[in-house]
C-alpha cells in the first residue's frame, strides 16, 4: 500500500475528524498516495507524489497502536488502492467494534468486500472552481450508486451561490449533502463562512464549518 509522504514518515496520526457528520470525533488519519484528480485549492498536495510502501501489517500497527476505535482512510483518492484496503481491512477491528470511513472524490465504485466493511462513505464530489474538467470531476452514475447507499453523505466545497445548481443538479439525497466553505486558512474560513451559511438555510441542506482548519490553521498532519 501506498502511503502519502510528511516529513519523511508514512502519514498516519490520531486527530479529531475535521469534516462530515462525525466532525469532532477522535479517530486516526491513514492518508493514501495518488489521486485521479487535481484540484488547484487542494490542502495535500503532496499526497500526489508516489508516497511511501508500506505493509498491511505494519499500518495495521501503527493504527492500533493509537487505541482509537476509529479509522478515517483518506487522500489522495483512496479507491485507487482498492485491492490493497481490501487486504488491510480485515486485519483490523471487526464491524460493531472498529468504526471505518472512507473519503472519496465520487469518481469511482467501491468494490462488494470494501461496500460491505466501511461504515461510512465521505463523498466529496468536485465542482467547476476546483479546476478539474466535469467529465472527470464530476460522475453522475457513480454518484447514483453512492447515493443508494444510506451510509453515503456528500460533501461539497463551494465558493458562491453559483455552485448550488451543479449541486442540485445531481439530483442527491437533500438531507445528506453537507455544503463547506473554500477555505485553506482559519481566515479564509471565517471570511467564506457566513455565505455558506446563508446559501446551506435557503435551500434547507447541512453546514461543514471544516473544524480541522478552525483549530490549526492549515498545518498538516492533524
Amino acid at each position: 500500500m501506498k502511503i502519502a509522504r510528511l516529513n519523511s514518515a508514512p502519514e498516519i496520526f490520531h486527530s479529531l475528524q475535521g469534516e462530515g457528520v462525525r466532525t469532532g470525533v477522535p479517530a486516526v488519519f491513514l492518508r493514501l498516495a495518488g489521486c485521479n484528480l487535481h484540484c488547484r485549492w487542494c490542502d495535500t498536495k503532496h499526497s500526489w507524489a508516489p508516497g511511501l510502501e508500506c505493509g498491511e501489517d505494519e499500518i495495521t500497527r501503527r493504527i492500533l497502536a493509537f487505541g482509537c476505535p476509529a479509522l478515517v482512510v483518506t487522500g489522495g483518492e483512496p479507491l485507487l488502492q482498492q485491492d490493497a484496503l481490501q487486504r488491510l481491512l480485515p486485519l483490523l477491528p471487526p464491524r460493531g467494534e472498529f468504526y471505518i470511513e472512507v473519503e472519496t472524490n465520487g469518481t469511482l465504485l467501491p468494490c462488494r468486500a470494501l461496500a460491505e466493511r466501511v461504515d461510512q462513505w465521505n463523498v466529496s464530489p468536485k465542482l467547476g472552481h476546483s479546476g478539474n474538467a466535469a467529465q472527470d470531476a464530476l460522475r453522475p452514475d457513480v454518484l447514483a450508486r453512492f447515493a443508494a447507499m444510506e451510509n453515503a453523505w456528500f460533501k461539497f466545497v463551494v465558493a458562491g451561490e453559483a455552485d448550488w445548481e451543479p449541486v442540485a443538479a445531481l439530483g442527491l439525497p437533500r438531507e445528506r449533502i453537507i455544503l463547506m466553505p473554500c477555505a485553506a486558512t482559519r481566515a479564509e474560513l471565517h471570511a467564506a463562512a457566513p455565505a455558506v451559511v446563508e446559501l446551506c438555510m435557503r435551500h434547507g441542506v447541512r453546514f461543514g464549518n471544516r473544524l480541522h482548519v478552525e483549530l490549526w490553521d492549515d498545518a498538516k498532519g492533524v
